[in-house]
């Protein structure tokens, strides 16, 4: 009867699979089996025992909502269009640069945030650049050159589009879903970074 139940759990799981990335799904079904399990066995017992249980089910289900609500991935409205740039990420615009012939357009994204990066532009990965680092807050000005970070070139008609995934104080990984040589479509899930974190997005002067 367990084995049944928990191969049910694990069925509706993956059929909502799409609601939430593929990195929270065993997270998920980790918290959902231990809130699960402690309710279970604080039934078939009394006093403090129960209680304790109870409370680590509880907790257990809260962090479930936590994992289903932070690797939420809704579906977006993508009008393609060749002329726009799209904002690779959710979040608050907290500086606009100018290096030399670039436009340089930084992006803070709060834990509450969608932490999902699409493509800004249609075209092809031109390289991948990943670099080790710190974790400093996204307000430090030394955060963009030496936390973790990750930065996918797409190579247009207009010129490299740069995008840079760069980690937070509470972020621990970068994940990067293309490789060098796809081509990738305006709007195109490319990446996460998890918890909060920074995205900066590097255009050229059309």
């Amino acid at each position: 009867v367990v084995i049944h139940r928990l191969a049910k759990i694990y069925f509706l799981i993956m059929n909502v699979k799409l609601l939430i990335v593929k990195e929270g799904i065993l997270t998920a079904v980790v918290y959902l089996f231990v809130a699960l399990f402690c309710y279970t066995i604080s039934c078939f017992l009394f006093g403090w025992l129960s209680l304790i249980l109870n409370f680590f089910s509880l907790v257990s289900f809260a962090l479930l909502f936590f994992v289903l609500y932070f690797y939420r991935d809704p579906e977006r409205t993508i009008l393609l269009n060749d002329n726009f740039v799209l904002s690779p990420a959710d979040g608050r615009i907290f500086e606009i640069q100018k290096d030399s012939d670039r436009q340089i357009i930084k992006i803070f994204m709060s834990p509450l945030n969608i932490h999902i990066q699409r493509a800004p532009v249609s075209g092809t990965v031109e390289s991948i650049n990943y670099k080790k680092g710190k974790f400093l807050p996204a307000f430090d000005e030394k955060a963009e050159i030496e936390n973790e970070q990750n930065i996918i070139t797409i190579s247009t008609r207009h010129g490299d589009v740069e995008i840079k995934q760069i980690a937070g104080i509470l972020a621990r990984r970068i994940v990067c879903w293309v490789n060098n040589g796809d081509k990738v479509i305006q709007g195109q899930r490319i990446g996460m970074i998890r918890l909060g974190s920074q995205v900066d997005l590097s255009l050229p002067e059309y």
